[in-house]
């Protein structure tokens, strides 16, 4: 019986020195898996701060044309503002020389119907060229002649107070 004692403490000796070995071996194992599941999540969050610093990147480069592009309508408005102002501008010194040439129309026609009035006829034959006369010799010997002067209007004229 001794030598089965000697044999079972034996194998049992020989089972502690394989499982001693097997646990370490597991435990080597699970360190190495350890290790590169480590390796792994550091190679992702690596590819993750890039990814976010692309991302970045595309955004702070989408800000610069978005601004340059706000610049540029800007500008478009701005100039299609001055645009519109000289426009107005323009139509205010035309609408002053329109009311103007109507006040003249107006007041030629009352001249023609107070001449129609006291004389009863009316000429329609052009007048004949002017002569060199001074200004009111001229107007009385032919006030016809200024129908065809300039009218000068401007917006500054239309505005002072």
């Amino acid at each position: 019986m001794a030598s089965l004692s000697g044999n079972s403490s034996g194998s049992t000796q020989i089972l502690q020195n394989s499982g001693s070995e097997g646990d370490l071996q597991m435990q080597g194992a699970m360190n190495e898996r350890k290790r590169k599941r480590m390796q792994s999540n550091r190679e992702s969050a690596r590819r993750s701060r890039m990814r976010k610093q692309k991302h970045l990147d595309d955004m702070v480069s989408q800000v610069a044309q978005l601004r340059n592009d706000n610049a540029q309508i800007l500008n478009n408005i701005n100039h299609t503002t001055q645009h519109y102002l000289n426009v107005e501008r323009e139509n205010s010194v035309l609408r002053a020389q329109v009311m103007e040439l109507t006040h003249r129309l107006q007041s030629l026609d009352d001249m023609i119907a107070s001449i129609n009035s006291i004389y009863g006829i009316f000429d329609s034959s052009p007048a004949p060229a002017p002569e060199i006369l001074t200004a009111p010799e001229t107007f009385m010997a032919n006030p016809w002649m200024y129908l065809n002067q300039p009218i000068m209007a401007s917006a500054d004229s239309m505005f002072q107070c």
